[in-house]
């Protein structure tokens, strides 16, 4: 079974970039789907962006479109979300999630209940 592990967080300054790590120990990498989650203190999970399993398709929500990227390099296993243009509103606890399940419909991987696994998370967070 995937396992996935967060790294990259901290702390940065309103207006600044930092990318976000997800590495998978699994050598079927390539047949996972990837998605980005965030959870600020008092909200509930949300959806951030995600990577299908090949590359070939990729999603991001509306809140950070513009500002944050995701990719992929499945020969290092890992998943990338850059971040550009911080701000305070994306301070949050970041997690990376992983699933098998493939599908055309893009807004499945919306729903965190929809990965089977997670990391434990790493903090982002955003001083003004």
């Amino acid at each position: 079974q995937v396992q996935v592990v967060e790294s990259g967080g901290g702390l940065v300054q309103a207006g600044g970039s930092m990318r976000l790590s997800c590495l998978a120990s699994i050598s079927t990498f390539s047949s996972y789907t990837i998605g980005w989650f965030r959870q600020a203190p008092g909200n509930e999970r949300e959806f951030v962006a995600a990577v299908s399993w090949n590359g070939g398709a990729s999603w991001v929500a509306d809140s950070v479109k513009g500002r944050f990227t995701i990719s992929r390099d499945n020969v290092k296993s890992t998943v990338y979300l850059q971040m550009n243009s911080l701000s305070p509103d994306d301070t949050a606890v970041y997690y990376c999630a992983a699933t098998y399940y493939r599908t055309a419909s893009g807004s499945y991987y919306y729903e965190a209940k929809n990965y089977e696994t997670w990391g434990q998370g790493t903090q982002v967070t955003v001083s003004s």
